[in-house]
């Protein structure tokens, strides 16, 4: 009996040759078969693979097996993962987490620590690096994900192929590769670049030539390859009125949001909408209707007559560690109030200006203390990761250039204790600041102007989100100061959330920017240009998983 003639049964016991039993045997599972004629098979708590004939092919019981490729299978043993031969001998003698398919004559296999890499058939290492995820090998090629949840494509020797970067990636079928960037998903041809400008909430391969996409209205329609559409298969099903509409009443979730903080709703929950009603001298009626739109934006959870706060809802408890309660009060009021200027400030002539929101800030020392609450709030989500992205010794000096109330500082002490990290900022915020950190080791304060000469002399100097509050002439003269204090080949690190040339992610948090303090969000080239004018070199642009990269720059 031919194996290339036997499938699978539609139970999944047995396998079958023209409808009928290939053999008299039933197992719990079984798989179809692969060269050189074995299917896995599992009967209870053991696992093998059997011939044509449903024999076992040897004596040895495993967990789990799976199909061969190129003559080597996976198995799951008591002590580990690994790959077996036809005659169920090991096929070398290392133990995995979990192991993929030979494929190209490599193997991706997830050691005991979590991290990923390729194999070969004897076990040794294809190459030295180990990646947060790494796919089967197809057509010479990976896909490999690094720590900052980026994902690339490698070569057969580990080298990137064309040291492109994105949100999420495939395998090549046909010479594309589906790929998603920070505005959706697309096709990507061998040197990493789009092959169209349009994206879409999907996209399936490409296959003679055409692909099934699905649009973001959730229309359905087919593409060529330069991304035109050749057919529609489905029309949206969110009209695209629908879908502006939506987008232009933005400010009710956040007035929505902020009533809840200001009037106490979030700290007086859980209980039923009476007891919050009385609680926050709200009419009965009033407490049910805004406990519902809290419920619409997944804050506010109803369990029997009880309402409380969701996972979401929590992160606006004053006292959560990320709280964004000063955040929902800051966006609803003074940052609310300056987008009404908008069409102004986008006007090639006019009597705008950005306005002085740290000067006014500084007035109020109410509004001072939450707008950095604020920022704290901000800098907990997305710093935690940027020490070890720094590449620090561990003892240099360190000056966080606009530090705000330390928070970086003290991530970059915890990871390297003999550090002495100094944070410069404006007077009355270093002020507020070393009150309520108090005493840490390893940590000084600098009052100071970003815009006159530093009186710190420092190894490193940290950028957190500073220059994106201003244009690009106060941005030199910040870079300007920051190289008068490193000395030649010294460090500057600059953490920023980087936009794409050519892309629109990040837009809105642009126009933000210009309204709140005439900044900008930029890109990598953008950055260069900077960096060259006030005496750096751009050196490498590190990702980490979360929403800023870290710039590395070096004095020249």
């Amino acid at each position: 009996m031919n194996w290339r003639d036997l499938s699978v049964s539609a139970c999944g016991k047995y396998h079958e040759r023209d409808g009928q039993p290939a053999y008299d045997g039933r197992f719990d599972e079984v798989l179809k078969f692969h060269a050189p004629g074995l299917a896995p098979v599992k009967r209870g708590d053991e696992a093998w693979h059997v011939g044509p004939d449903g024999n076992a092919a040897y004596s040895r019981r495993f967990i789990r097996t799976f199909g061969f490729y190129e003559g080597f299978a996976a198995a799951q043993a008591q002590d580990g993962w690994h790959h077996i031969r036809p005659d169920g001998s090991d096929t070398y003698p290392d133990r995995y987490d979990w192991c993929g398919n030979f494929q190209g004559e490599r193997c991706t296999v997830r050691l005991r620590d979590g991290r990923y890499r390729h194999v070969f058939s004897d076990g040794s290492i294809a190459y030295p690096e180990t990646w947060r995820y790494a796919g089967d090998y197809k057509d010479g090629f990976c896909v490999i994900q690094s720590d900052a949840g980026l994902c690339t494509h490698l070569d057969l020797n580990g080298k990137p192929l064309h040291g492109n970067w994105f949100a999420d990636l495939d395998v090549f079928h046909k010479g594309f590769a589906r790929a998603r960037d920070g505005d959706g998903w697309m096709h990507v041809d061998l040197r990493g670049v789009p092959a169209y400008a349009r994206r879409f909430a999907a996209v399936e391969p490409f296959y003679n030539g055409q692909a099934r996409v699905e649009r973001f209205d959730g229309g359905l329609e087919v593409i060529n390859e330069q991304g035109q559409r050749l057919i529609e298969l489905r029309p949206a099903r969110q009209s695209e009125f629908a879908a502006l509409s939506s987008d232009m009443v933005g400010y009710w979730r956040t007035e929505t949001i902020a009533a809840a903080v200001r009037l106490g709703v979030i700290e007086g929950l859980p209980c039923t909408s009476d007891a919050l009603a009385e609680k926050c001298g709200l009419s009965s009626d009033g407490a049910m209707r805004l406990l519902r739109a809290l419920g619409e934006l997944r804050l506010v959870e109803r369990k029997a007559e009880n309402w409380g706060l969701s996972v979401r809802g929590e992160l606006l408890l004053a006292d959560h560690s990320l709280s964004l309660a000063d955040a929902a009060l800051e966006y609803s009021d003074a940052l609310s109030d300056l987008w009404s200027s908008l069409p102004e400030a986008l006007k090639a002539k006019g009597d705008w200006r950005a306005p002085d929101i740290f000067g006014d800030v500084a007035k109020d020392p109410a509004r001072l203390q939450g707008h950095h609450r604020m920022l704290r709030s901000y800098a907990r989500h997305d710093y935690a990761l940027i020490p070890g992205a720094l590449g620090l010794q561990g003892n240099e000096r360190v000056v966080d250039a606009g530090g705000g109330f330390g928070t970086l500082a003290t991530n970059i002490l915890s990871a390297c204790p003999d550090a002495h990290v100094t944070v410069l900022d404006k007077p009355e915020v270093v002020e507020q600041a070393r009150d309520s950190l108090g005493l840490v080791p390893g940590l000084n304060w600098q009052p100071g102007d970003l815009f006159e000469p530093w009186s710190a002399q420092a190894d490193v100097v940290t950028l957190a989100r500073v220059l994106h509050d201003w244009d690009d002439g106060d941005a030199i003269k910040i870079l300007s100061q920051a190289r008068a204090a490193l000395p030649l080949g010294g460090k500057l690190f600059i953490i920023e959330m980087l936009m794409e040339e050519h892309g629109v992610s990040g837009a809105l948090c642009d126009l933000h920017l210009l309204m709140a303090t005439g900044g900008r969000e930029r890109s990598k080239e953008a950055f260069e240009r900077l960096l060259a004018e006030a005496g750096f070199r751009l050196v490498e642009v590190r990702r980490v998983a979360a929403l800023p990269a870290v710039l590395c720059a070096e004095a020249i």
